[in-house]
């Protein structure tokens, strides 16, 4: 059983398997994501019933670029068809949709789509899910330091004086908290450039489990895991 009072503040994770999880079924690849999608929203209300205040879920990556252009197209369809679909109950639900990464560079319907969604949902005071979306940490990174480094430039900052506070506050998560626990599904170990600075003292657990099989309770399980542990922050 969850313990209510050891949850994390901010849950991220890495949805992996959703290829490997159609090919095990005989199916194409865009099966294997929209079968994700559900997975998705049954963790976003496992999340929002238990009171976690920020999910982050990995969608879209800087490399995912690299795949064909049919399952690229496909991914950005099943992006639409989600928020038509749902965003009506995420506002229902007290949720704030965002995504962090790129998004202007995605087509022009999609970022109407998620300009829309973010203005519907901004007020809201529940649970913050968001979507990192044409998303790379280590271009977030350059990012931050390109910007740290104009303001040198123009006198507004002085470089001596940078903090590790002021590099946060110009990455794409300058208002979300960095993530208490991190979950990889499908027996995978890595991050693949996901919130590579955000996740300095995150706990991570990893499961063998496929993304789309991913259910409630083994999400209740991998909180279970995180609610055992000792946190000390290299204190000790």
């Amino acid at each position: 059983m969850v313990n209510e009072e050891r949850l994390p503040r901010h849950v991220a994770v890495v949805m992996d398997g959703n290829g490997r999880w159609a090919k095990k079924n005989g199916k194409n690849k865009l099966f294997g994501h929209e079968a994700g999608l559900k997975a998705m929203k049954a963790i976003v209300k496992r999340s929002s019933d238990l009171g976690i205040q920020y999910l982050t879920v990995y969608a879209f990556s800087t490399e995912n670029w690299k795949r064909s252009k049919a399952e690229v197209s496909g991914i950005f369809h099943l992006l639409l068809k989600y928020l038509n679909l749902e965003l009506d109950e995420l506002h229902e639900n007290n949720i704030v949709f965002k995504v962090i990464g790129d998004y202007k560079a995605l087509p022009k319907n999609v970022v109407r789509a998620l300009d829309h969604s973010f203005e519907k949902t901004k007020n809201n005071t529940g649970l913050q899910f968001i979507v990192a979306f044409n998303y790379g940490s280590r271009a977030e990174i350059v990012m931050a330091a390109q910007r740290l480094a104009r303001e040198a430039e123009n006198g507004t900052i002085e470089a001596d004086a940078i903090t590790e506070s002021d590099f946060c506050e110009r990455l794409y998560t300058s208002d979300i908290p960095d993530p208490d626990l991190v979950i990889r599904t499908s027996g995978e170990e890595r991050l693949s450039n996901f919130l590579l600075w955000q996740a300095a003292y995150s706990e991570f657990v990893f499961t063998d489990v496929l993304w789309p099989d991913f259910s409630p309770e083994e999400y209740d399980r991998c909180l279970e895991i995180y609610g055992s542990r000792e946190r000390r922050f290299g204190g000790r």
